[in-house]
């Protein structure tokens, strides 16, 4: 158990660990879905567009390296103010990019703060919620994030349509990001108020010390996250698709950007509603059913997409494919983040936490590229009908090894296994 049950209270520190999250959620949520938007702005081909959109996660992968020995070594707020600068940097390249390679080093950075920034809660979590509680306080986490990714779009609509173009986008980004910087240096830290209450009682200095690099981490882990991490990361491939391929469907059919928008911060709304329950599932009935069902709708989402992109009610089957997916996305809220809590250490979560977003993000980062190789080389519906048949593999994967390593519901493996 990674917390005392009988001395833990979330509800004290709720601002402090969810507030940060949803700001920073509404800055990107606001920016993300227009980015193939302002690459085919800037000249890009849809498949040039859609490389530039895959640089979000790619940033990720790459931050997820030195992340979890960062987050051990200066705690997990001072790496998230730190992800914050980041972020700003970022915005402010993306808001003067004279062209598509410049925006795509842009978002490049902004994936990398958004790694630190994910990773640093994602320990907190980790180290401190009571086992019982963990899928629902992940899931919530979750859901304070995609609350964040449906508000920014519905906030971002309005911006669009009263400016005629994306400046307030961007501003509405940085606006986000300090606000977020603002509550992480004035409310209380979380981790002093439960530092005390560490199973391990060792100083972060000690921590450090002892954190290993990623590349020995996955040495160490690499007969679970070659099994369970390889299910995980197919899931994570998929949920990142979602968020490239909707906006260059869009971009595609001729839809324009504050449509592109308005369509999207709907599906967030059906997306954010579902993240509680997807906690209870887990915590209730186990790991497995936040992991298969999620798998099923992406798949079927994803080949909705792919067979109706010639219709003449293209448009309306966008509509509701994008809904279909944002029930499945909603349905794995927090799953990915459980799966890894599950799997790391109590102790000292932060490296295999690195490790474990490594390989999941891998996945995401590889999907985008994956939708824009075979849109250049083929079309964006047999992108979509490729990704569709990977969901299948995902099921196989997460039906035979999850239950080997997480027993339904509260089973937990020792990093050092």
């Amino acid at each position: 158990m990674a917390a005392d049950e009988s001395g833990f209270s979330l509800r004290t520190v709720a601002a402090a660990v969810y507030l940060p999250t949803l700001l920073f959620g509404i800055g990107e949520g606001a920016l993300i879905p227009l980015i193939p938007a302002a690459a085919s702005g800037l000249g890009a081909t849809i498949a040039i567009a859609g490389t530039i959109a895959a640089m979000l996660k790619i940033g990720e992968l790459i931050g997820d390296i030195p992340s979890g020995v960062l987050v051990s070594r200066i705690g997990e707020r001072t790496a998230m103010i730190l992800a914050v600068a980041v972020a700003l940097v970022a915005a402010v390249m993306i808001m003067l990019a004279p062209n598509p390679a410049v925006l795509g080093i842009g978002v490049f950075v902004l994936g990398l703060a958004t790694a630190v920034f994910a990773l640093a809660r994602h320990a907190f979590m980790t180290t401190y919620v009571p086992l019982r509680y963990r899928a629902r306080s992940l899931s919530l986490l979750g859901g304070v994030f995609r609350c964040g990714h449906f508000v920014g779009p519905l906030v971002s609509a309005p911006i669009i349509h009263l400016t005629g173009g994306m400046a307030g986008v961007y501003w509405t980004m940085v606006v986000f990001c300090l606000s977020a910087a603002i509550v992480l240096l004035v409310l209380p830290d979380p981790e002093k108020l439960f530092r005390s209450r560490r199973k391990s009682g060792e100083p972060a200095a000690a921590r450090a010390r002892r954190s290993s690099g990623i590349v020995s981490t996955i040495g160490q882990n690499r007969r679970v996250l070659g099994t369970v991490g390889v299910g995980a990361a197919i899931l994570s491939a998929l949920r990142s698709a979602r968020t490239v391929i909707i906006p260059l469907w869009a971009v595609s059919l001729g839809v324009d950007e504050a449509a592109t928008a308005l369509i999207i911060g709907l599906a967030g709304a059906v997306d954010f509603a579902l993240f509680y329950v997807s906690g209870h599932i887990m915590d209730t009935y186990g790991r497995l059913w936040g992991a298969l069902p999620p798998l099923i709708g992406l798949g079927a989402g994803l080949a909705a997409l792919a067979f109706t992109h010639g219709a003449a009610t293209a448009v309306v089957w966008m509509c509701i494919a994008a809904g279909l997916l944002a029930v499945a996305n909603g349905m794995s809220s927090g799953i990915l983040m459980t799966l890894g809590a599950d799997l790391a250490g109590p102790r000292n979560p932060a490296p295999f936490l690195g490790a474990w977003r490594f390989v999941t993000d891998a996945g995401a980062a590889t999907s985008p590229l994956l939708i824009a190789g075979i849109t250049g080389a083929a079309s964006l519906a047999v992108a979509a009908g490729s990704l569709s048949g990977i969901a299948v593999v995902g099921v196989a994967v997460m039906a035979t090894w999850l239950p080997r390593y997480i027993d339904p519901p509260h089973a937990q493996r020792s990093v050092e296994d």
